[in-house]
């Protein structure tokens, strides 16, 4: 006989509760390995949202590196990344406080400022920092990094800010004479990615110009470094590879001396290449598939050198991410996928001395993101370390993890053992209690073919009452160039435990599906992201998964424009929850941050001479459209999509009379980081959604500021 309670969809208990999905969260971002040590940030919603560093030597022992109250993080392109850098047990980091580099030595020293004081507040700001020790570039040890100038003549002089590429003395002497800063780099509209070579004779860096962004038309570019006067001059700069229609990423210099990186050149996939002799570029290891992904942030790496001679590489494919390996020598041969039971892997790298082969960031169906150790496996598929070596704790085809149907298609190239480098949060629930991701594809318009990962209802102490189906979620990926990723985390879990179907949609204008794929959103947002959100719903509202007059829809930036483009141009949804997403595209063409401020000549045109595109493709100039409840969700600090879109879409809800709830955070950016936040956020939109479809929560949960209920 059966112990479940039988329960309406929606109202299901769940111990997932919204301080679940905070408390000891530590969300990682970059890692990277110096010497026998390894490194890696963390975001802690609980300390406000911090980015914290993390050393973790080899005998395992981990060590919190940054003073109290200190955050690693940078405002470059306002969406940051690629904060700091480490070398020999030094580490360089972009204090967000004011956004000037600071140097932290081992020993537990007081952080000593790197960058110059601008004149303004985060007038400088930096990124994509490397170490060049001393004996390189000169007696002095350097810096070089990306550095953003919001200074008043900068802006002043360009219209805008200026990215430019520098070279700044370690020993922090540019702090207090601004003129030993060295400006190797000036000219394009952006600027990432400075990789030295080995020796130190050149740098290799890529560039991009207004209106491209860097998943467009990029440039690789080679330049040789003089040394005059103690200090680093580049000199004969080439472009090695890019240019119209080829989007070039993470060039990184092979032990060998050859530069490698990642390029959709072959296809329109991002694979990988290097320069040959004579300055020619090869296509290696020739996948259908992604190394590589859109460069929101700075740090990205996909790809490594291992010990071995061969590379590791994040490779994705049909919405799944596999660990790969790939043989520099068999040029030919596609990289090979390891067993390892992970759906998601991003930040991989060569591992410390004496330790595991490779490390990453790394998540699965029953497994949040964490940094991980892993063991290569050799040609014939054996694990390089031996496994009973008690380094490699956990071979996770061995756990109790349900993975459902996932990989069964995949061929591997030999099982990876897998050693958890930080202790996992504390539990909630048990994996049971998991909705396992399910890629799906589906029918949209014009004949296309959209995907999705869904996530079924999952609660092992309740039932539904026969007959009934599920209300549905879909959820819209940020970008919009971007892409929904299959692993586990508690925020779906919080809907799925309490009887929501969830479907995150990868429209066209995704990544991870190629070039083609990716451009299907030119001149089409607000259009082709709408349609695939539209097909998802009803495709599984006509296959009976779920209850289709339930149909709701969420999303977050870009998302939140195509949700609340969805609820202005069509009648598909009962609800839609927008979270700091664009109400009015003319308002953010002319008030947004240098790096998305040509993003949507792209995607709509170009402003203002397609004016009229802009307003017609607006939801805030359809409100009277709008016909459901509405929730919206808004950090008032947001560069990216300033609060006033928000406003307006609110004040359009209430003028019509139509139920809305409004919640606005002081403090908060593009995405909310700190606890409180996010759990009433979280809390608010459940009430929200209870409200609509007529379940009452079992959570305890406060009404939010809103009406119309």
């Amino acid at each position: 006989m059966s112990t479940q309670t039988e329960l309406p969809y929606g109202s299901w208990p769940s111990p997932i509760t919204a301080e679940a999905l905070v408390v000891g969260a530590a969300s990682p971002g970059e890692v990277r390995v110096d010497g026998r040590d390894v490194w890696w940030s963390e975001s802690r919603p609980s300390e406000g949202g911090r980015e914290q560093l993390v050393r973790r030597g080899p005998d395992g022992a981990r060590v919190d590196v940054l003073p109290e109250g200190v955050s690693a993080r940078t405002r470059v392109h306002e969406y940051g990344g690629g904060a700091w850098a480490v070398r020999d047990g030094v580490v360089v980091y972009a204090n967000w406080a004011d956004q000037r580099l600071h140097r932290l030595d081992p020993g537990g020293a007081d952080p000593v400022p790197v960058a110059p004081e601008p004149s303004v507040a985060h007038g400088w700001r930096y990124a994509d920092a490397e170490i060049v020790p001393a004996g390189v570039w000169g007696e002095r040890a350097w810096v070089v990094a990306v550095r953003e100038s919001h200074e008043p003549a900068a802006v002043e002089a360009h219209g805008e800010a200026v990215n430019e590429l520098v070279a700044l003395p370690l020993d922090g002497g540019a702090a207090d004479d601004p003129a030993q800063v060295r400006v190797l780099v000036t000219g394009p509209d952006f600027v990432s990615s400075p990789r030295v070579a080995p020796g130190g004779t050149a740098l290799a860096w890529t560039q991009w110009n207004h209106p491209d962004m860097p998943w467009d038309a990029t440039e690789l570019v080679v330049a040789r470094v003089d040394i005059v006067d103690g200090a680093p001059e580049l000199t004969g700069a080439e472009v090695m590879a890019g240019g119209p229609g080829e989007s070039v990423l993470q060039p990184a210099w092979a032990p060998d001396g050859s530069l490698w990186f990642s390029s959709d050149r072959r296809d329109g996939w991002w694979n990988l290449h290097r320069v040959g002799a004579g300055g020619q570029v090869e296509v290696v290891a020739p996948v259908d598939g992604e190394i590589g992904g859109p460069q929101w942030v700075f740090g990205q790496r996909q790809f490594a050198f291992l010990a071995d001679g061969r590379v590791a590489c994040a490779l994705a494919s049909d919405g799944l991410y596999d660990l790969a390996l790939v043989d520099p020598s068999r040029p030919e041969q596609p990289p090979q996928a390891m067993v390892t039971g992970l759906t998601w892997v991003d930040q991989v790298a060569a591992g410390p001395e004496g330790g595991a082969d490779i490390v990453l960031i790394g998540a699965g169906p029953a497994e949040e993101a964490e940094p991980l150790g892993i063991s290569v496996p050799d040609e014939h598929g054996r694990p390089v370390t031996d496994e009973s070596d008690p380094v490699f704790d956990r071979d996770i085809d061995d756990t109790e993890t349900d993975l459902g149907d996932l990989g069964e298609e995949r061929e591997g190239g030999g099982h990876a053992l897998l050693e958890r480098l930080r202790p996992a949060r504390a539990a909630v629930v048990t994996p049971d209690w998991f909705s396992i991701p399910e890629p799906i594809s589906f029918p949209s318009a014009d004949g296309r073919t959209a995907y999705g990962i869904l996530y079924r209802p999952r609660n092992p102490g309740v039932r539904a009452p026969a007959g009934t189906l599920p209300p549905l979620l879909v959820t819209i990926h940020g970008g919009p160039t971007s892409m929904a990723r299959a692993m586990l985390t508690l925020d779906v879990q919080y809907w799925t435990t309490r009887g929501f179907a969830l479907v995150s949609v990868n429209y066209g204008g995704s990544t991870g599906y190629g070039r083609p794929y990716r451009e299907l959103l030119n001149d089409a947002w607000g259009v082709v992201d709408v349609e695939d959100c539209d097909a998802a719903a009803r495709h599984l509202a006509a296959t009976g998964v779920v209850d289709p007059g339930r149909l709701a829809i969420r999303g977050g930036s870009a998302g939140g424009f195509t949700t609340l483009a969805a609820l202005a141009f069509g009648d598909t949804f009962a609800a839609g929850a927008n979270h700091f997403g664009v109400a009015d595209l003319a308002a953010l063409a002319r008030d947004t941050h240098k790096f998305e401020s040509r993003y949507l000549d792209g995607l709509v045109g170009p402003y203002p001479e397609a004016a009229d595109r802009y307003k017609e493709l607006s939801p805030i100039n359809h409100t009277d459209d709008l016909t459901c409840p509405l929730a919206v969700f808004q950090g008032l600090e947001d560069k990216v999509v300033p609060p006033a879109q928000s406003e307006m879409i609110v004040e359009a809800v209430k003028a019509k009379g139509l139920p809305y709830v409004y919640l606005a955070f002081e403090g908060e950016q593009h995405g909310f980081r700190r606890a409180e936040n996010i759990i009433r956020t979280r809390e608010a939109e459940l009430w929200f959604f209870g409200k609509v479809f007529g379940f009452d929560p079992a959570d305890a949960v406060e009404a939010p500021p809103g009406g119309g209920f």
